[in-house]
């Protein structure tokens, strides 16, 4: 499959339709590829975490905005993290199968990319910017860059600014509502 990805930053500089567009360009992809009919949001990491949270976030917010037409695993009361990600793809694989994955999820990257959005297809590894491995997931992914730097110390997370979490978080739910991307 071809590698697209897009870039974007958040605050005042993002605009929802340009990523929703993109996004449902992806989506449209993917399905013409895997046969695939449904969209799946999989929003990953952990609500005691504020560099971790902007996966719960962004499910929280997609479940608030779009309730009854988004199907999300991963929010603020149900987050999807290191400890359940095996169980709950098992029970995606087994009740979802013809729903294609976006896997939405905080990132480390250099100090000049924090605040940035990157969009594209393929699947991503929860965890590595802290050292954990966990296997790869999602159809098309959505990552946020949440810190910035070469220490990869599970701590680091918890020195995430929460302003730079949410504000990532709302580009991201507002980019995937406006186009009712489900």
């Amino acid at each position: 499959m071809e590698q697209t990805t897009y870039y974007h930053w958040s605050g005042s500089r993002f605009c929802p339709e340009r990523f929703g567009s993109q996004l449902t360009g992806l989506i449209e992809t993917v399905k013409e590829k895997t046969g695939k009919e449904g969209v799946l949001y999989l929003c990953i990491g952990s609500d005691r975490s504020t560099g971790d949270s902007l996966g719960p976030l962004v499910g929280h917010q997609l479940c608030r905005l779009i309730p009854e037409k988004v199907t999300v695993f991963g929010t603020l009361h149900q987050p999807v993290h290191a400890v359940n990600l095996k169980t709950t793809m098992e029970i995606i694989r087994k009740n979802y199968g013809n729903h294609l994955v976006v896997a939405v999820d905080a990132s480390v990257g250099r100090a000049d990319h924090v605040g940035g959005i990157t969009l594209g297809i393929g699947s991503i590894r929860p965890g590595l910017g802290v050292c954990k491995r966990l296997q790869a997931v999602g159809d098309i992914y959505i990552t946020g860059v949440v810190h910035g730097g070469n220490d990869l110390e599970p701590e680091l997370l918890q020195s995430t600014r929460l302003c730079l979490v949410m504000e990532l978080a709302e580009c991201i739910s507002s980019g995937i509502s406006c186009r009712n991307i489900f």
